[in-house]
């Protein structure tokens, strides 16, 4: 096996006289010494480059995805390079606000708002909020009879669409938890439920098709579909949602923020769609720009059968590879260009035999306890979707910039793991 593909490292990243891997002048051995690991380390600079392609690409109505990785640093990070954040939950709200973002500047998503969620987003002046259901527009007008302005609203449409990616994270079929199915019906009457209703003023449409999607093809095919909602309905945005797909292996290849825009608005003026195109990326600003950092722990080999290379992280911080059979690359960064014949299951240390993290990963021949591992494109649903499971601490997360590191959320300890017992 040759060496580690460099273009899945950040854009920042850079391999110094001594053969270790520098992210935005940082080297990345001495990151883990400092912080310990295990550790996610982003290049912040590529991260607010990716927000500005998102704006240049999309303009003002672009919406950070926020479920993919969301702090209070990367909060104002987006919103300092011009996005809007897509929150889907009270807490992302929380963090958001917490952060220094106006209301104003949030897209309040989500399956199943609460009406506390729903009130609060609408007293403090939420730019849009994505209508989900018959019931949230029930809860929008009760709140609107209660003396609160009705929001800016768009109705999310479930066009019927099986894009090739996970089941678990295709959203645009019609059995699914969200929207509201074109099929069935129910997509007509929304759109009519909304422009009658007291709860909204009605903005427009959202689709959603899924995550990880490769091919501009089913975006265009979402869009042709709702476009025929569109008609005489005056909405003032299309909201092609996210899903925009990113390299995690070697081979895999995916269409730029820039190039996905330019295929969907010409998909939307092929259908004749004259509505605003707005997104919300989230995997696509943030996977590439983050790496996480381990520490080999044990390795054993069963001869004739394989060779398990034991970290000191695993499914609780990054459960991708369990939940959906992820794949990612594995090098040492103290000789990132070195030649990685020996083939490894790299597994965490929680009491699952399912704790993989790589099944078959390539290292150099010379690997050893003490090494420090790493993993790159995990800055998307890694610190996100972590876990205390096994009561294993959270890790820390650094950013990088212009040789200097700075932590912006710090490792947990044991006693944050019973802060809230009683």
């Amino acid at each position: 096996m040759t060496s580690l593909p460099l273009p899945l490292l950040p854009d920042n990243a850079s391999v110094g006289d001594d053969g270790q891997l520098l992210i935005a002048g940082c080297k990345l051995v001495e990151l883990a010494e400092e912080y310990g690991t295990p550790l996610f380390v982003y290049d912040e600079e590529m991260l607010r480059e990716r927000c500005r392609e998102a704006v240049a690409a999309f303009g003002s109505g672009v919406d950070y995805a926020t479920k993919a990785f969301l702090c209070k640093a990367m909060a104002r990070l987006a919103h300092e390079e011009g996005m809007k954040l897509d929150v889907s939950t009270g807490g992302e709200y929380a963090v958001a606000r917490a952060a220094g973002v106006p209301a104003s500047a949030l897209v309040l998503h989500g399956n199943n708002k609460s009406v506390a969620e729903l009130r609060l987003a609408m007293e403090e002046g939420v730019s849009r909020v994505i209508v989900d259901s018959f019931d949230e527009l029930d809860r929008l007008e009760q709140l609107v009879d209660e003396g609160l302005e009705a929001p800016k609203a768009l109705v999310r449409i479930t066009p019927g669409i099986e894009a090739h990616t996970h089941e678990y994270v295709q959203t645009g079929q019609d059995d699914s938890k969200f929207g509201f199915g074109v099929h069935t019906g129910a997509a007509d009457e929304a759109i009519r439920r909304a422009q009658a209703s007291t709860g909204v003023h009605f903005w427009g449409l959202h689709v959603h098709i899924g995550s990880q999607i490769f091919d501009e093809e089913f975006f265009d095919r979402a869009v042709t579909v709702v476009a025929r909602l569109l008609d005489g309905t005056g909405a003032r945005e299309l909201s092609v949602g996210g899903g925009l797909g990113v390299a995690y292996i070697e081979g895999e290849a995916a269409p730029t923020l820039t190039e996905w825009a330019k295929a969907t608005r010409a998909a939307a003026e092929r259908a004749g769609v004259t509505a605003r195109i707005v997104a919300e990326p989230g995997r696509s600003i943030v996977a590439a720009a983050g790496v996480t950092l381990y520490t080999v722990g044990t390795i054993k080999h069963i001869p004739g059968i394989r060779t398990y290379l034991s970290v000191d992280g695993g499914m609780s911080d990054n459960p991708r590879p369990v939940l959906y059979g992820s794949g990612y690359e594995t090098f040492l960064p103290r000789e990132v260009e070195a030649d990685r014949p020996t083939v490894v299951t790299v597994v965490g240390k929680h009491c699952e035999s399912g704790d993989v993290l790589v099944r078959d990963g390539h290292v150099p021949a010379d690997i050893r306890v003490g090494d420090i591992l790493c993993t790159p494109v995990t800055g998307a649903y890694g610190h996100s979707m972590g876990s205390n499971y096994n009561k294993v601490p959270r890790p820390a997360v650094v950013f990088v910039r212009d040789g200097e590191a700075r932590i912006v959320v710090r490792r947990e300890t044991y006693d944050d793991l019973m802060r809230l017992d009683v």
